[in-house]
């Protein structure tokens, strides 16, 4: 229990610590959306600057040029309560609307992908690992290096011209009136075909080179040899005693990106136009939109964080020697 809470203060004392971080480095970006706004209503609306500045501390709740300190305090505050404030760029909409209504496809989208990448790396990674030392082992460990390496962006943009080619649509979630039936269910699964494949082939080859090690490593082990000897098959050795057992750290990888899935997000969401946090935070990034920006960043901290949080608990509770303290 001691390690448990030890755990949930330092993931709270994380939080805290970004968030600060992203108020600072929110605060050094060059231009202010709220000096451009007040220019605007100056100009458009013939209104007076204490009018102004009224409208603008009544209708967005902050000031310019409130005292640093002052707006840290309020910050933080509005952060802890989830209140993140009405956005600059889309007229004045909460936040907390946006990110609502976006979040969803975000979920949709990552999991999915995820899922798939998941299964076909370890499915490859232990399939290599029984393939180990061979040209075959060598010739796709090293494609997959390659392959791990490449930034996600780029085989997003590679994907886009593939589908400006084809007919797989390569730009929103959808392209037919919202609604349950099978029709609008089957749409949006096609709208995500290439951004799912664009996660899924930047991400699998680090689960394949992943199960691959960690089985690798399982495989010389001295039960693995006498399983053999008894003359087990191959595929009951592979499944039943290798693979259980190799997928163990995979698999708390798997966990932590759960939370770093939105951060992935950015590049793909914004270059397929899909709706999602990441789309949103670029978009936001790009106006200046200091609420929108601290929503979104928010969304992805407390993600991280909660993926890292779930991962040790699990280890805690499945690895006798975290709970016994020699690791």
């Amino acid at each position: 229990m001691r390690w448990i809470i030890g755990r949930l203060l330092l993931s709270f004392i994380t939080i805290i610590g970004s968030l600060t971080l992203i108020f600072v480095l929110i605060r050094l970006m060059p231009g202010n959306p709220i000096d451009y706004l007040i220019s605007q209503l100056m100009y458009t609306q013939q209104m007076p600057i204490d009018a102004v500045m009224a409208y603008v501390k009544s209708y967005y709740g902050f000031l310019p040029n409130k005292p640093i300190h002052e707006q840290y305090i309020e910050y933080m505050c509005n952060m802890l309560r989830g209140d993140f404030g009405k956005s600059l760029l889309y007229l004045g909409t909460p936040v907390n609307s946006i990110i609502g209504h976006n979040l969803p496809w975000t979920l949709f989208l990552l999991s999915y992908s995820i899922l798939v990448s998941f299964i076909l790396g370890i499915t490859i990674g232990i399939f290599l690992a029984y393939k180990r030392g061979t040209k075959l082992d060598s010739a796709f460990t090293l494609g997959l290096t390659i392959l791990n390496s490449v930034p996600p962006y780029i085989v997003a943009l590679i994907l886009v011209t593939v589908g400006i080619f084809t007919a797989i649509p390569y730009r929103g979630a959808y392209s037919v009136e919202p609604s349950f039936s099978p029709e609008f269910i089957a749409n949006v699964f096609y709208h995500a075909t290439l951004p799912m494949i664009s996660y899924t082939l930047v991400t699998f080859s680090g689960w394949a080179l992943a199960m691959r090690g960690s089985a690798i490593t399982i495989l010389g082990s001295d039960y693995i040899v006498v399983a053999i000897a008894r003359g087990l098959s191959k595929r009951r050795i592979l499944t039943h005693y290798v693979g259980k057992t190799a997928i163990l750290p995979v698999f708390t990888s798997l966990v932590i990106s759960l939370g770093f899935m939105f951060g992935g997000a950015v590049f793909i969401e914004t270059i397929f136009a899909y709706p999602g946090v990441g789309y949103f935070l670029s978009m936001a990034v790009a106006a200046r939109d200091y609420p929108l920006i601290q929503g979104c960043f928010f969304v992805i901290v407390v993600s991280v964080v909660l993926g890292t949080l779930l991962a040790d608990i699990i280890y805690y509770r499945i690895d006798p020697r975290v709970r016994r303290g020699e690791v």
